[in-house]
């Protein structure tokens, strides 16, 4: 049985991807996710208000004007609010790098181009073997444009992939307005792959204390239909890799993303409630359904249920909303 997959130009041992996630900061998980067998690990971000608020210490530090950055310094959390510094998250990407035989991608995670270049390359030069730029970003402003938005992501890929000689892929929400016409043009940007897709963490709503509080929660399978979707609508239409992140909990759900178009599938959750030995079941299923199911390699069942190859492409495109609705007969 093949289970090797090539995504953004590495061939992995097999398609479980560990995503972002803090699994990295624990050496011993990441020893027990090697044990697994995993085909890569993506680090957790380093996040673009990491680096600001870096600069603007070295800064106040060399000035030492610090009274007049009091207040734009309370927008940001306290250094110890982050996992690991600038400095530390380089550091551990070492020991990562060091602990395991598969590739280790690195993540950041912000919204401009200003200062991801020289920690792009920083990242690169600790010994990562991709790069994963989570472009995790709520347009709420009304005076904000689409164009606005995709210009300042575009830019950000450019930069990046002008930076580094290291695969670079691009995780995404699914809110753009023309997702397929952006993807493509992440692609021309140079994105090497496309991640589908970022879960933003919704605030809630204290209504005793009248607070917005944070909340997180880990994803449910049902969170992976989206993502199925627009992975078939995007494989072989956009000259990128594709994976998917959030939503995969069981092998049924590897074997449905491979089939829609994926090279690649991250999983988190399913790890964070299981464990790290939690991966080693999820190849063993993908693995025993294949046997089942006469399939003789992974690369035979990418895309197989994709738009460009399924009997009935209104499935995934407005027909199946149709069908949908008038499918429904209520209480008898």
């Amino acid at each position: 049985m093949d289970l090797k997959t090539n995504y953004l130009g590495i061939e992995l041992r097999n398609p479980i991807v560990v995503g972002a996630s803090p699994l990295v900061d624990d050496l011993d998980a990441v020893r027990r996710l090697e044990e697994a067998r995993v085909g890569a690990i993506v680090m957790h971000s380093l996040f673009e208000e990491q680096l600001l608020q870096e600069q603007w210490t070295d800064h106040l530090d060399r000035e030492l004007v610090a009274e007049s950055f009091a207040e734009a310094r309370s927008y940001l959390p306290e250094p110890a609010e982050y996992r690991l510094g600038p400095e530390n998250y380089l550091e551990q990407v070492r020991k990562v790098k060091q602990a395991v035989t598969c590739p280790v991608i690195g993540s950041l995670n912000g919204i401009t181009g200003k200062g991801w270049t020289d920690h792009a390359r920083l990242i690169q030069q600790a010994g990562a073997d991709a790069l994963e730029l989570n472009l995790y970003r709520v347009a709420g402003s009304p005076d904000e444009s689409p164009e606005e938005v995709e210009a300042q992501a575009l830019e950000v890929v450019r930069s990046v992939k002008a930076a580094v000689t290291i695969p670079v892929a691009v995780k995404i929400s699914p809110f753009y307005t023309a997702l397929g016409n952006f993807a493509s043009r992440l692609a021309a940007a140079g994105a090497d792959g496309i991640v589908l897709f970022n879960r933003f963490y919704q605030p809630d709503i204290d209504v005793e204390r009248l607070e917005v509080e944070p909340s997180l929660r880990l994803s449910t399978p049902a969170e992976l239909l989206l993502r199925l979707r627009w992975l078939a609508l995007l494989f072989g239409r956009v000259p990128a890799d594709l994976a998917v992140t959030g939503g995969v909990h069981d092998a049924v759900d590897v074997v449905k993303s491979l089939m829609a178009g994926a090279r690649a599938v991250q999983v988190v959750s399913a790890l964070l409630r299981r464990g790290p030995g939690e991966a080693a079941t999820l190849i063993e299923g993908l693995t025993k359904w294949m046997a089942d199911h006469d399939y003789e390699s992974v690369t035979q069942m990418q895309g197989a249920m994709s738009l460009a190859r399924v009997a009935d492409p209104s499935a995934y495109e407005r027909g199946n909303y149709l069908k949908i609705l008038n499918s429904w007969r209520g209480i008898a």
